[in-house]
């Protein structure tokens, strides 16, 4: 925990989406995700209907790591949360980093999810 609630908040549901696609939880991933949801991702755009079908057939991921994390506030019901992510792709062997930001909505029913972009992180330069 972190002497910043919101971040606590946010990582906290970020966690929820990557732990869906460790158990391969459709109807948890489904959950977290607002219906106009867009994902933008080195592949191109995903819609809600697309992050939830790669669940289709099971588990993504199979472990995950979420580091460096900075949430800041966009209004009353907004707020994005910034980070690195280190994880296993599911039948991989071979860690993978990337940068992520997400943008999240409070609602009554709690937060959702609206926006997420992955950008794969570089090589490490001296």
């Amino acid at each position: 925990m972190s002497n910043d609630p919101l971040l606590d908040e946010l990582r906290a549901h970020e966690e929820q989406v990557w732990d869906a696609l460790v158990r391969g939880d459709a109807d948890l991933d489904a959950s977290l995700l607002c219906q106009s949801f867009l994902g933008v991702y080195g592949d191109g755009f995903a819609d809600k209907s697309a992050h939830v079908g790669q669940l289709a057939e099971g588990a993504t991921v199979q472990s995950y790591a979420l580091t460096d994390l900075r949430a800041r506030a966009l209004g009353s019901d907004h707020a994005m949360l910034s980070y690195r992510a280190r994880f296993m792709r599911h039948r991989r062997n071979q860690a993978e980093d990337m940068y992520v930001t997400s943008i999240w909505q409070r609602t009554e029913g709690g937060w959702i999810n609206i926006f997420s972009q992955d950008t794969a992180a570089g090589e490490a330069t001296d």
